[in-house]
């Protein structure tokens, strides 16, 4: 397994390792050890010309996933599964509103992102598939933050 982890300078913690202990962690967990991960730890200039580029949305956003397994050139045999891109000020500031700490708001994330890659929507994917994608990430980040699941 493999997860290749950009952090931009600047930024503020969790550290790095943290996340991609996570990260793998969360692989692990999907049985997708023969997969490799791409994460971007980024800022709210950078996340927000990214969303505007990519969702035609001008504001910052939480997790922007890209996957490699859709499109026209996707491929789901692909060993790279694709890229989840994480402002960490905007967690954090989700963190502070959602009472929990930095780290758990991160991992909620790259849960989120992950499971877009793999296919799940919750956004114009009917009530059903959000439902499904909310268990999966509850169940998930659960078992990453070490807590018994009820999914």
């Amino acid at each position: 397994m493999t997860v290749r982890l950009t952090r931009r300078p600047g930024l503020p913690p969790p550290t790095s390792g943290a996340v991609r202990r996570r990260a793998e962690r969360l692989l692990c967990l999907l049985n997708l050890e023969d997969r490799e991960l791409s994460i971007l730890l980024t800022g709210d200039e950078e996340m927000t010309e990214l969303n505007s580029s990519w969702r035609g949305r001008k504001r910052t956003t939480d997790v922007l996933a890209f996957s490699q397994m859709e499109g026209e050139q996707g491929n789901a045999k692909q060993r790279l599964l694709g890229d989840v891109v994480i402002c960490l000020p905007q967690a954090i500031r989700q963190a502070r509103r959602e009472h929990c700490r930095p780290l758990t708001e991160i991992t909620l994330l790259l849960v989120h992102g992950t499971l877009h890659l793999l296919g799940y929507e919750h956004v114009g994917a009917g009530r059903k598939a959000a439902a499904d994608m909310r268990k999966e990430q509850k169940r998930l980040v659960s078992l990453i933050e070490g807590k018994k699941s009820n999914a």
